[in-house]
């Protein structure tokens, strides 16, 4: 049997991705052994390329969502953005496509990057079937296809008949805004069946398992604006999740759970991220989440307060917003847009759980000093930081009159 990152921390074995993260992120190796065992950190693995650690001590990671969608293909767009996603630093990628020739689409995709790739098969199975065509055995064959290319991750969704059942009698303003919980939802109505990721779960572990493949588990039940408040549904998901994970862990799988993504009241957001760590110390995926709904156009802002309070508060896994979302597919200049938004709040949020960064301090040392490209070095962009700053001295907002300058001569004695 194929031995996975938690079959080697039970054993007490010290694996190369194990080393590689425990330098990366500065975290003792018997820490990560320990949480690695335990499920609170996980290490997202692609054959030929660098591990990524995502959980408990590791600095909070982005991922950059993509793909195709029925009414917009443009292959060589979205090999552009995968590109610019590594370029400016995200910690993987989700395709999401559903145009197209979906199996090329990831293909170019592995080639143009060596970031961990997660996917979400029910996607593929319901656009190559149809909604009322696909069947089990191809929700089961598509996992297998995904996994076999060599997939760092998978989402699967949790939701059951009961939760459909009682959301029908809540107030919902937007309802269900899961693309794959719809599809999930649908498939289990229209075919009179239990959610098959639950029905045949340790049957698909063990899909994962030949390949150490992280299972993330989706965020059905999230709410869709800031009016649609926690509710029933919410928590059945939320208690579910955290069942799914213990049993995966169980069974030698690592897991990530998708939880307070979508739109959430910023009152709410800190002690949400701290409901789902007292249920389940797995991973916290959150998407945004945004705390308002005004902010269309500009939601990479929005998102980005969002996510460092929720980083901030706990969670250890960001999917970023770009300026196109609720609008369109965003373009490669948009997820350049939104990355950075979100390295900024994963920055921000960092700080708040482990403490400022040197980082900071070394640009606040370069900019005392008028060390302009010492201080463009230091920044989350580099690039855009140059094309705005000056060659020497005090920057055109003071010119002559420049505090810095003025003080520093007095406090040196210069003066």
């Amino acid at each position: 049997m194929i031995k996975t990152q938690i079959d080697h921390a039970r054993e007490g074995t010290l694996t190369a991705e194990m080393q590689y993260v425990a330098k990366a992120e500065g975290i003792e190796e018997e820490l990560v052994l320990k949480r690695v065992k335990d499920g609170s950190l996980v290490i997202m693995i692609r054959k030929g390329c660098k591990p990524v650690a995502i959980g408990k001590g590791a600095s909070t990671k982005i991922n950059v969502n993509l793909g195709t969608s029925s009414a917009f293909i443009d292959t060589e767009a979205e090999i552009a953005k995968a590109k610019v996603a590594e370029k400016y630093g995200a910690a993987s990628i989700t395709d999401l496509s559903m145009g197209g020739d979906i199996s090329a689409i990831r293909k170019m995709i592995f080639e143009n990057t060596s970031l961990p790739i997660t996917t979400v098969p029910i996607y593929q199975t319901i656009v190559e079937n149809g909604m009322d065509g696909a069947t089990i055995d191809d929700i089961k064959a598509y996992i297998k296809k995904h996994i076999d290319e060599g997939v760092s991750s998978v989402l699967l969704h949790s939701v059951e008949r009961k939760m459909l059942e009682n959301l029908k009698g809540l107030d919902r303003v937007m309802g269900m805004v899961s693309k794959g919980g719809s599809f999930t939802s649908s498939f289990m109505l229209l075919n009179d069946c239990k959610n098959p990721f639950i029905e045949y779960f340790d049957e698909i572990m063990e899909t994962f398992r030949k390949k150490d493949v992280v299972l993330s588990l989706g965020n059905t039940m999230r709410s869709g604006c800031v009016h649609d408040l926690n509710d029933s549904v919410q928590l059945m998901e939320i208690e579910m999740n955290a069942k799914l994970a213990r049993r995966a862990n169980e069974l030698g799988v690592q897991v990530i759970i998708n939880g307070m993504g979508g739109h959430i009241q910023a009152n709410d957001i800190p002690a949400s991220v701290k409901m789902y760590k007292r249920k389940a110390d797995f991973p916290l995926f959150v998407a945004g989440p945004l705390p308002t709904d005004v902010a269309v156009g500009h939601d990479h802002i929005a998102g980005a307060i969002g996510a460092t309070m929720a980083s901030g508060a706990g969670a250890d896994y960001l999917c970023y917003i770009t300026p196109a979302e609720h609008l369109s597919l965003p373009n490669p200049e948009q997820v350049k847009e939104g990355l950075i938004a979100f390295k900024v709040a994963a920055h921000i949020g960092d700080s708040m759980k482990y403490g400022l960064s040197e980082q900071d301090l070394i640009l606040a040392q370069k900019r005392a000093d008028f060390d302009w490209k010492g201080q463009a070095k230091a920044a989350i962009d580099p690039g855009r930081t140059e094309q705005m700053c000056p060659d020497e001295g005090p920057c055109s907002m003071c010119g002559d009159y420049c505090a810095i300058k003025i003080m520093k001569e007095y406090l040196t004695g210069a003066a």
